[in-house]
């Protein structure tokens, strides 16, 4: 999806960008609820008010009202050659430096025919000092700046936000300042360890997609095709905060259950106990989180 180079001082590396991702989502069609047609976004003139095709359509600039600037690929391209063709990098970072919420969009880095001994040196290096190299790039008509980084044999280059398209932090109050104490942290690395695997992202799938399909389908099976579900009881009901939890009896509790090598589903609310030894057969906590898009 882009073709040019890599270049930083006097060396220059050939390479394509490859999507290194895609999103999974359920395709939903917007319908008018009074006969349930699909509601289409229009794509019109509104000098004549009819329907334009793709074919047609092309950028423009408005430099004054009313009169408009085309501009084709190839505009973009001419007005920094340069900047169009290449990522250019600015500067090395320690890897460690850069939190995560930075990072975007992932792309594989494919090096040219020909310029594979000067790609691997590029990685390598990156590799063996453990640094990420900063550069930027314009990508159709957006000028980004991105990470280029050594994963397995090849470069991948993510895409970052800048600063300012980041929210500030949020003050977590005074509550997470009360330090843990040392027997805590002990059966807290004792649990880490025991759950510690091999990274295996293959064992991960999206099981809301999955879990909404099958409402789909009891929709479909029931009938249900044109009705319109309106909130019960269970799903007006608000969160409310939880109580207060004895840390210690919860990590042993975990610590216990894993070690018998069973799981059980979370009380509905777990109260404060006074021995953490009167109960032990239970089962670990999970939850599973659902990033937003």
């Amino acid at each position: 999806m882009w073709r040019g180079a890599i270049s930083f001082s006097l060396v220059h590396i050939p390479v394509a960008l490859h999507p290194a991702s895609r999103a999974q989502a359920i395709d939903l069609d917007l319908l008018d609820k009074r006969d349930f047609s699909p509601v289409g976004f229009r794509r019109y003139n509104k000098k004549t008010g009819k329907d334009v095709e793709w074919k047609d359509v092309v950028k423009g600039y408005q430099h004054r009202k009313g009169d408009y600037v085309v501009l084709t690929d190839e505009d973009f391209r001419r007005a920094n050659v340069e900047k169009t063709q290449t990522i250019d990098i600015q500067q090395f970072v320690d890897a460690k430096e850069v939190p995560p919420y930075f990072f975007d969009t992932p792309y594989f880095v494919v090096p040219e025919p020909k310029a594979g001994k000067v790609y691997r040196l590029l990685h390598d290096v990156l590799e063996k000092s453990e640094r990420l190299a900063i550069a930027t790039l314009v990508i159709r008509t957006r000028q980004w700046f991105a990470a280029l980084m050594p994963v397995g044999d090849m470069i991948v280059l993510n895409t970052l936000r800048y600063a300012n398209e980041l929210l500030p932090a949020i003050d977590v109050g005074e509550s997470t300042r009360a330090k843990p104490t040392a027997r805590e942290l002990q059966m807290a690395q004792k649990l880490v360890d025991d759950m510690t695997e091999t990274w295996k992202p293959e064992r991960f799938h999206d099981t809301y997609i999955e879990d909404l399909k099958r409402r789909i389908e009891a929709k479909v099976k029931a009938g249900e095709t044109k009705a319109l579900t309106a909130p019960d009881a269970k799903s007006r009901k608000r969160a409310t905060p939880g109580k207060v939890v004895d840390l210690m009896a919860l990590l042993e509790e975990s610590l216990s259950t894993r070690k018998g090598g069973g799981t059980r589903k979370p009380k509905k609310a777990a109260a404060p106990r006074r021995k953490s030894s009167a109960r032990k057969s239970g089962g670990a906590h999970s939850h599973r989180r659902r990033r937003a898009a």
